[in-house]
């Protein structure tokens, strides 16, 4: 396959073209060649689209697939076409499978099901047995089979010698520990943030100290044991400044935010709609203003869209009876290249998922392998379903203003646009 990318603006601090507009020639998912103008011969296929920008291929450490199990919700098929089309190269899918991912044949099948797609997957392994907090599971076996993260999707590791356990035992084969940060005893049966707007909508709450209780037994754990910890998704003022504090001790700490947590709040309760009902939920504008400020200053090092695909079936219903969850690979840049820097926004989609996830790094030079997102950060529009490529259409930003659109990838030599 030969391609030329034509009037490029190249998005890559690690690239010596990072800011310059270029065409690109690539042949076999090689880029063979940057300049200033590369002249076509008609032999080749050309790719000239309004306002180019490429960065580096985007990296996604928290979607989750249906299959196997729940192939009404998402299959691994139309979940990797969507993760490219959304500007995806990779994506590190979730064990809520069922069966759930907890052993190495369910992460052998996991990379079959994924061959041959433009973006590539990257299985996370549960951290405990059936993700029940009661047993570790083999995490060994799992990284060998590749697995590159272990933990329990939206579910705390509720014995903490578990956790002590699973941070000790992976430091043997240099693993990453992920822990979901929510105390379920205070949490409880909770359903949105609690604070003043679920007080008046009748909706039980879920306080932001069910999150920042669990985070400071988890940085205790990991400063007994050492190893390395990740904590996805947090949402609160407090999470930031308790991670920011624990980097500051020399904890080996990452932490990720989603992208609903950056830009909506728990405002969009009133409407009582289901696709609002989100883990962790959303919380106030002083969160995702700490937030924002988190991800400025690196505090947080990366966001993900948390794409959590639910069947109609288990959204459209009774609020206290739909499921948790929002899709978000198709909103994320969208919903976020206004609210981030441009740069920032980027760095937290390539360069640090991939450097804590132990995924191959990848940079726009010559001689270099092809793994491209393409966008234009310069269009407005309202997301609606016909922008959805997802077998199930909850999201969160439905009807929303977003501005930023991806145009698909380059990547694995093949091309989705």
């Amino acid at each position: 396959m030969t391609i030329l990318l034509k009037s490029a603006i190249i998005i890559d601090n690690s690239s010596p073209f990072h800011l310059q507009k270029k065409d690109l020639l690539i042949k076999n998912g090689i880029i063979t060649k940057i300049a200033s103008s590369i002249k076509n011969d008609d032999s080749i296929k050309e790719i000239k689209l309004k306002n180019l920008h490429i960065s580096q291929g985007w990296f996604d450490t928290s979607v989750c697939f249906g299959e196997p199990g729940f192939e009404e919700r998402e299959t691994i098929e139309n979940g990797l076409i969507t993760a490219a089309k959304s500007g995806f190269t990779a994506v590190a899918v979730n064990p809520n499978t069922y069966p759930v991912a907890d052993n190495k044949s369910a992460i052998e099948y996991l990379k079959n099901k994924a061959n041959g797609f433009a973006t590539s997957l990257y299985p996370i392994g549960n951290l405990t047995k059936k993700g029940e907090s009661k047993d570790i599971a083999e995490l060994f076996d799992m990284q060998n089979s590749g697995a590159i993260a272990f933990g329990d999707y939206n579910k705390p590791i509720s014995n903490a010698n578990l956790l002590k356990i699973g941070l000790l035992y992976a430091q043997n084969f240099d693993g990453l520990v992920l822990s979901f940060p929510q105390d379920s005893a205070i949490a409880s049966s909770g359903l949105v943030n609690e604070e003043k707007i679920s007080t008046k909508l009748g909706l039980k709450g879920i306080p932001a100290m069910a999150e920042e209780l669990q985070i400071v037994r988890d940085l205790f754990i990991l400063e007994y044991t050492g190893g390395k910890l990740h904590i996805p998704t947090i949402s609160t003022q407090k999470s930031v400044k308790l991670i920011k504090e624990a980097k500051k001790k020399g904890l080996n700490v990452t932490c990720s935010v989603a992208a609903h947590h950056l830009v909506l709040t728990d405002d969009e309760l009133t409407k009582f709609d289901s696709n609002t009902k989100i883990l962790p939920p959303l919380r106030t504008l002083k969160d995702t203003k700490a937030l924002i400020k988190g991800l400025n200053e690196g505090v947080i090092d990366m966001i993900t869209s948390d794409h959590n695909p639910i069947d109609i079936e288990h959204k459209k219903v009774e609020y206290q009876n739909a499921k948790f969850g929002t899709i978000g690979l198709e909103s994320l840049f969208g919903a976020l290249n206004k609210v981030v820097e441009t740069e920032t926004l980027i760095t937290c989609l390539t360069t640090n998922p991939r450097n804590r996830f132990n995924i191959e790094k990848v940079s726009i030079n010559e001689g270099k392998k092809a793994s491209l997102t393409l966008f234009n950060p310069d269009f407005e529009y309202t997301f609606a379903e016909n922008n959805i490529y997802s077998t199930s259409k909850n999201s969160v930003f439905l009807n929303k203003k977003l501005n930023g659109k991806v145009y698909g990838i380059i990547a694995n030599n093949n091309i989705e646009i």
